[in-house]
C-alpha cells in the first residue's frame, strides 16, 4: 500500500532578499509616509554607522577630540561670565550663575551644532547620494546623532560645576529629560529643513554662525526667564511665541539649575514648537529629495 505524500518546500530563513527602488523624475511630492517610516527604521543602523565615521573623522572618539568639545563652550561661557561681571558691576554672578551659564551653552550649541552638520550632510555627502539608494532623510538625522555624541561629554563637566554651586539635586531634574527629548525632536526638524536649504542655497552655512549669534542673545542662556525685569514681561510673552527655544530651552535649564516645574504654558509651547518643527522640516526635505540628484 503506497501513500502519497505532500512535499512543502520552505524558503531559508536567512534567504538574500534585494529590494529595487525606481525614482522618477518629478518636482516636488511627498512619498507615501508609511512605506518612508519603515524603510527609515529598517536602515536605523546605516545611520549610526554614517554618524560614528563622521566621530572617527574628526577624531571626536579621542581624549583630546573630546576635551576640545567641552573646552570650546566652557571657555565661551567664561568669556561671557567675565563680561557680565564686569557690566553688573560685580553684582550678578557666582558660581551658580556660571553653571547655569555652562548648562545653557552646551545645550544651545548642541542645537546650533546639528543645525549647522545637518546642513552639510546632503551637500557633503554627494557621492553616496548619488551610488546609493536609502532614504535620504537618514542624512540629517545622523548629524544630529554626531551633534548629540559631541554634547554628551559636556554634562559630566555641568554637573561638576552644577555640584560645586550648591545648587543640589531636585526630583524636577528628572523633568529636565522631556525637554531635552524635545531638543532632540527640534533639531531633527531643523537639520531636515537646512539640509534642503543648503542643496538650493549653497550660501546657507555662510549666514549660519550670525544666525545662531542672534539667536543665542535672544534665547534664555546668558540670561534666564525668572532674572528679567517685570518690566520686560510683554517682550518675554513675544520671545515665547517667536523663538522656539525660549520655551524649551529655558524650560530645560529651569528643571536642571534652578530645581523648578516650568508652567504649563511652558510646557505646551515646547511641545507645539518641536514636533511642529519636526513635521515641517522632515516633510519639506521628503517632498524634494529625489531632486537632490540632479541639484548636487
Amino acid at each position: 500500500m503506497s501513500t502519497d505524500k505532500q512535499v512543502v518546500k520552505t524558503e531559508p530563513e536567512n534567504e538574500f532578499t534585494t529590494t529595487h527602488h525606481v525614482y522618477e523624475p518629478h518636482r516636488a511630492g511627498i512619498p507615501p509616509l508609511a512605506n518612508y517610516t519603515r524603510e527609515l527604521w529598517k536602515r536605523r543602523e546605516f545611520a549610526s554607522e554614517m554618524s560614528k565615521a563622521t566621530l572617527r573623522g574628526a577624531n571626536t572618539l579621542t581624549m583630546f577630540g573630546q576635551l576640545w568639545l567641552v573646552l570650546n563652550p566652557l571657555l565661551l561661557a567664561g568669556v561671557y561670565f567675565l563680561l557680565v561681571q564686569v557690566l553688573s558691576g560685580g553684582n550678578r554672578g557666582g558660581m551658580d550663575y556660571f553653571a547655569q551659564l555652562c548648562g545653557g551653552l552646551f545645550t544651545f550649541y548642541f542645537v546650533a551644532g546639528s543645525m549647522s552638520t545637518g546642513a552639510a550632510s546632503v551637500v557633503g555627502g554627494g557621492k553616496l547620494l548619488l551610488n546609493t539608494a536609502f532614504p535620504r532623510l537618514l542624512m540629517p538625522f545622523s548629524a544630529v546623532r554626531t551633534a548629540f555624541f559631541r554634547f554628551l561629554p559636556t554634562l559630566p563637566v555641568y554637573f561638576l560645576f552644577h555640584i560645586l554651586a550648591g545648587l543640589g539635586f531636585h526630583l524636577s531634574m528628572v523633568v529636565s529629560i522631556y525637554f531635552l527629548g524635545l531638543l532632540i525632536v527640534f533639531a531633527l526638524g531643523v537639520a531636515a529643513f537646512f539640509a534642503t536649504m543648503q542643496v538650493y542655497f549653497r550660501d546657507t552655512t555662510s549666514f549660519m554662525p550670525y544666525f545662531n549669534r542672534i539667536w543665542l542673545y535672544m534665547s534664555p542662556v546668558i540670561w534666564s526667564i525668572e532674572q528679567v525685569p517685570a518690566r520686560f514681561t510683554k517682550v518675554l510673552n513675544i520671545l515665547e511665541v517667536a523663538n522656539p527655544l525660549h520655551s524649551m530651552l529655558g524650560g530645560f535649564t529651569e528643571c536642571l539649575v534652578n530645581g523648578d516645574i516650568p508652567s504649563l504654558r511652558t510646557f505646551v509651547t515646547a511641545t507645539v514648537w518641536a514636533f511642529g518643527v519636526f513635521a515641517i522640516g522632515s516633510l519639506f526635505f521628503m517632498s524634494r529629495e529625489r531632486e537632490f540628484a540632479v541639484r548636487l
